[in-house]
């Protein structure tokens, strides 16, 4: 491709994405918003790996609860706000998963429960050794 009409391609991908609408976009509350939110969905995926004995059913349960109400308005603004629905549709994915994993934890023999702390102990010393 010679470069004119390299530049001509960059120039109207640019005018198409990068436009007063997008900047619009990006200084509002409608972006930022669900930008910061991904820290709860981040934090959970990162959690699946932690020992079960740290999981809190309550807050778990709290947080599948929040999410579920969040994908619902995300969907019921005007114009809708798929990155906040994106946001907590993956919070919700991963807090189910917690959630099962806690119940199938307290579900447990306490024999099994011992093993699978030791399990962890064990991983956490090798970690800081």
């Amino acid at each position: 491709m010679s470069q004119p009409v390299q530049r001509a391609a960059v120039r109207s991908v640019l005018q198409k994405y990068i436009n007063k609408e997008t900047l619009k976009y990006v200084f509002t509350t409608h972006f930022w918003g669900p930008v910061s939110n991904f820290g709860i969905p981040i934090a959970a995926l990162y959690d699946l790996k932690k020992d079960p004995t740290l999981i809190s059913g309550p807050m778990t349960f709290a947080l599948i609860a929040y999410s579920g109400v969040f994908m619902k308005y995300a969907l019921a603004v005007t114009p809708k706000n798929f990155l906040l629905f994106g946001c907590h549709f993956v919070n919700e994915a991963a807090q189910l998963s917690q959630a099962y994993r806690f119940i199938d934890f307290s579900l447990k023999s306490d024999e099994q429960k011992a093993a699978i702390q030791s399990k962890y102990a064990d991983e956490a010393a090798r970690k800081d050794s």
